[in-house]
């Protein structure tokens, strides 16, 4: 209150001192950044707000107020002004603008504010993305999605996005001013679709070459990405270096101090250069002059020294002296710098990062220059034993959406509550803001809605007040089933129990009569079947929610979801009927179970939500030569399937259910498992099948075809035709499933 006072009295004694938000070109007024959002999100409206900017207090606010026939939206920035316009245009038109789905219908005449509302957000920071979301949505991006994504993030209240667009043109001129030649570079830089583990030095090459037609391409990508994200108020974090080099480093720099390092033998070594190696403080300082000159900077630079990679040393003081060096090489370029760091390595790698060794990495760096992202506060805060790492500032982040699964999960209870908890204990130290760290994006739009609207809150979110809210919003109208169906919702699918992150299912795995496989986890936090009465209230919504494009994206994932789960049980009938010798009953399951993904594809294929065509072709889009497109629709294909080789560990970690990759690679994939018990029934051998079954694989990768970019068919019509023909099947089939152990 005292602030908001503050600001009252300060407009009134400057007289509303305001940044014009037109800018003057030859007499024309041109429109400022801030309306030009405006104008692309409500472009039939554009011209019933009126923006205005005042800067004077520093922190997040905005207001919304009726000034005869407009609607005024004041705020600090533009990302305060886009906040404005969402809160606006959901409180009082009942919208809402989501990844799967948009609500717009807006009246002819737009409702007034009659009394001013003042918002001002909590945090100083909300921030957005993961190295895996590069790769695992946004490889293949173009300006025109960047420019929406962008929209979003301002809608939404992100102020401190993530930005590594276009690195790969920084590092190609910092190591040609050495002499590097482009065979030198050959087999550094990675194939597209892997640059986020090759930022992190876990990998070199795969995927690649990298052509210079990609470089240039994606700087300039890069320079409008960011100049969007400034103009709008956003601070953008760029890279630092962290001492990973190519392997011809050694050639132009024989006595360097490297040290070899594997991320678990997928792949080949990557090098790392010693700290303490002069060159590594010189190479930092060149790297960060370098990438300044060619996209600025906002002073924020993301740095992390060992990304699921276990340190030579546990030693405090070598930890201390490597940060400390990665510190200094940032301080050397700016002096301004200040080093946002990924917690990820204090969860996943949480036996070696005790409070020594955390204590040793973090003390060397002034506690107003180091950032920690708590990159999984929503399933293990760090925070909680790290005494609020140890006097750093950091952020509390929630982690979701591995590897770009595509799964009906997350922990909404956590995500409405524990924000605003941690916020407000004596025990969280320095916490400066909240944050999306997914490794994907572009599903689950419920969660994303949810935890962005604790911005501008310090309280926790009530769901039970939230949810009637969103599904009105999202659907345009009131609807007492959707509400119920949301409830079963929140406590199935979204309860966050039992399991890290969403359930996959069966289909996706590499066939096999065990219900479980390493990356195709089927475990559910919830039993399937208390999942139906959700489904059942969708279905009976079907006739009663018109023109609803969420309620579309809803009700194919729910089926989705339904059918999905209802693979397992039938997969373990199959596998009972070959232990029991019943080759009749083997034969009705596993034709069963390929109707099962066929109509699975059918069903996705009414939404280019879930479509396999736009990412292929996307790929290719960016390739000049057939040469080129070849490779990028390689890196899309083998990502989303073996992600690396034919003998890769990581096989489906990516793993999508997708129509065209269900009919196309998981379909003949179980056909060929099923043919092969069937020849071989007395002496079927699973290791034999999947040494054969990974060259298959490998070919798909390789190949080349092209799939529908545009969604086919009914949704509602083919919804309620596969809850005519399973619904009743389900029950059964999931009651009888015996217990599976599961090796987590």
């Amino acid at each position: 209150m005292k602030n908001y006072l503050k600001h009252i009295a300060a407009v009134f004694t400057l007289c509303f001192i305001m940044i014009s938000c037109q800018k003057s070109v030859n007499g024309i007024k041109e429109s400022s950044p801030e309306e030009q959002l405006i104008a692309r999100i409500v472009p039939n409206h554009a011209e019933s707000f009126q923006v205005e900017l005042d800067t004077l207090l520093n922190e997040d606010w905005f207001e919304i107020i009726s000034n005869d026939d407009k609607i005024v939206l004041r705020g600090n920035n533009g990302v305060s002004i886009a906040s404005a316009l969402y809160y606006y245009l959901k409180e009082y038109t009942n919208c809402q603008i989501t990844w799967n789905g948009t609500n717009l219908n807006l009246p002819e005449i737009l409702p007034k504010v009659e009394k001013l509302i003042h918002k001002k957000s909590p945090y100083e920071y909300r921030y957005y993305l993961n190295y895996c979301t590069f790769n695992y949505t946004m490889s293949w991006w173009d300006w025109e999605r960047w420019e929406k994504e962008i929209d979003w993030m301002a809608l939404h209240g992100i102020n401190m996005p993530l930005a590594i667009t276009g690195e790969e043109y920084v590092w190609d001129e910092v190591y040609k001013s050495y002499g590097f030649t482009d065979e030198d570079l050959h087999d550094f830089f990675s194939g597209p679709a892997y640059f986020s583990w090759f930022w992190m030095g876990n990998l070199d090459g795969w995927g690649g070459p990298l052509t210079k037609h990609w470089k240039e391409s994606h700087r300039d990508l890069q320079l409008k990405i960011l100049k969007r994200e400034r103009e709008l108020g956003m601070k953008t974090v760029l890279p630092a270096f962290t001492g990973h080099v190519p392997a011809s480093f050694k050639k132009f720099f024989p006595n360097a101090k490297l040290k070899k390092t594997n991320w678990g033998n997928d792949f080949d070594d990557t090098y790392i250069l010693d700290a303490d190696d002069p060159l590594f403080a010189e190479i930092g300082k060149k790297f960060l002059e370098t990438q300044e000159r060619i996209y600025g900077t906002d002073h924020l630079y993301s740095a992390d020294t060992f990304n699921e990679n276990t340190p030579p040393s546990d030693d405090p003081e070598y930890l201390s002296n490597l940060s400390s060096k990665v510190y200094e090489g940032m301080k050397s370029a700016d002096s301004e710098s200040v080093w946002v760091m990924q917690g990820w390595l204090f969860y996943s790698h949480r036996e070696f990062w005790k409070a020594p060794q955390i204590k040793g990495l973090l003390d060397p760096v002034p506690d107003d220059k180091m950032i920690i992202l708590d990159l999984a506060s929503e399933i293990e805060p760090v925070w909680k034993r790290t005494e609020a790492f140890y006097g750093k500032q950091w952020i509390w982040n929630m982690l979701h959406s591995f590897g770009g699964n595509i799964s009906m999960f997350g922990r909404m209870e956590t995500v409405a509550s524990e924000p605003a908890k941690a916020l407000n204990s004596p025990d969280s130290g320095k916490l400066k803001g909240i944050g999306l760290t997914m490794e994907s994006i572009e599903q689950n739009p419920v969660l994303y809605e949810l935890m962005t609207d604790n911005t501008w809150t310090d309280v926790p979110i009530n769901l039970n007040e939230w949810l009637p809210k969103y599904t009105l919003d999202r659907y345009g109208q009131t609807n007492k089933d959707l509400i119920q169906a949301w409830n079963i919702l929140v406590e199935t699918a979204y309860n966050g129990k039992e399991i890290r992150d969403g359930a996959e299912s069966i289909i996706v795995a590499r066939p096999t009569f065990e219900g479980y496989r390493r990356w195709a986890r089927t475990k559910l936090n919830y039993a399937p079947q208390d999942l139906l009465p959700a489904w059942d209230l969708f279905v009976k919504a079907i006739d009663t929610i018109e023109h609803s494009d969420g309620f579309e994206y809803d009700l194919v994932d729910l089926t989705r979801q339904v059918l999905a789960n209802y693979a397992l049980p039938l997969q373990q009938q199959i596998a009972y009927a070959y232990q029991a010798n019943n080759k009749e009953a083997f034969n009705t399951y596993s034709a069963q179970f390929i109707i099962l993904i066929e109509d699975l594809d059918r069903v996705l294929a009414t939404r280019k939500d879930f479509l396999l065509g736009p990412w292929i072709s996307d790929a290719r889009h960016w390739g000049e030569t057939d040469e080129e497109k070849a490779l990028y629709e390689q890196n899309a294909r083998n990502l989303i399937t073996l992600w690396g080789n034919k003998d890769n560990r990581l096989h489906e970690y990516s793993n999508r259910q997708w129509s065209g990759l269900l009919n196309d690679f998981y379909k003949p994939r179980w056909e060929q498992f099923f043919s092969s018990v069937k020849m071989n029934w007395e002496s079927f051998n699973q290791t034999d099948f999947d040494n054969q079954i990974k060259q298959w694989e490998w070919d798909w990768v390789i190949s080349q075809k092209s799939f529908p970019i545009q969604a086919s068919g009914d949704a509602r019509t083919i919804v309620k035709e596969l809850y005519e023909k399973y619904r009743k099947q389900i029950v059964p089939l999931t009651e009888i499933m015996k217990p599976i152990e599961y090796n987590y």
